[in-house]
């Protein structure tokens, strides 16, 4: 199924997706500081929808993400959640697990033909928010999330994201930063 304008501003994120310029920037365990970790990462996009939930229409992306340092065989992160795209509303919503034991759902209000757009979520919101189990809570609480996606040239996308994070190590907030440009390598 490819997606068409009913996916609005997720409609060109639809498909396959590799980039090997990624700079995670965060707490690195093995050294006690803040340091820069090159990635490469793949992305899939799966669309779907409608989802007709009363008289909110949905359609959507699923995806699954995993990234690699260097030439490591095993992920050092993965996700797997949703885009959905509300057309009656504006709004586009992500919601994403990460195996750490973090669930977040971001969003915000974006026009149907954006290119660029930026979904936050906060800790403690009722509607775009940030959930952890009990270990992540007591050493490095996420507080508030941010991304931003830039999807204005063709077969490219290009995101950057903000976690800040209350690490139990650390005497100030640590400021989690990723960003990468992917290419797609496949359509949806």
């Amino acid at each position: 199924m490819s997606a068409g304008p009913e996916w609005g501003p997720l409609a060109r994120l639809a498909g396959s997706w590799e980039g090997e310029k990624g700079e995670d920037v965060a707490y690195a365990n093995e050294t006690g500081k803040i340091g820069l970790t090159p990635y490469r990462e793949r992305i899939d996009f799966k669309p779907f929808g409608p989802v007709e939930n009363g008289s909110q229409v949905l359609y959507g992306l699923d995806y699954r993400m995993a990234a690699w340092r260097g030439s490591e065989e095993n992920p050092f992160h993965t996700e797997v959640g949703y885009w959905m795209w509300d057309a009656r509303d504006s709004e586009v919503v992500r919601c994403f697990l990460i195996p750490r034991g973090s669930a977040v759902v971001a969003g915000g209000i974006v026009a149907a033909d954006a290119t660029t757009y930026t979904l936050k979520a906060n800790v403690g919101s009722q509607t775009y928010g940030i959930l952890a189990n009990n270990w992540l809570d007591k050493n490095a609480r996420s507080v508030s999330y941010e991304v931003t996606i830039d999807t204005s040239v063709d077969d490219e996308f290009t995101y950057s994201e903000t976690t800040v994070i209350l690490h139990a190590r650390m005497s100030e907030q640590v400021i989690h930063t990723d960003g990468n440009t992917l290419r797609r390598i496949a359509d949806a």
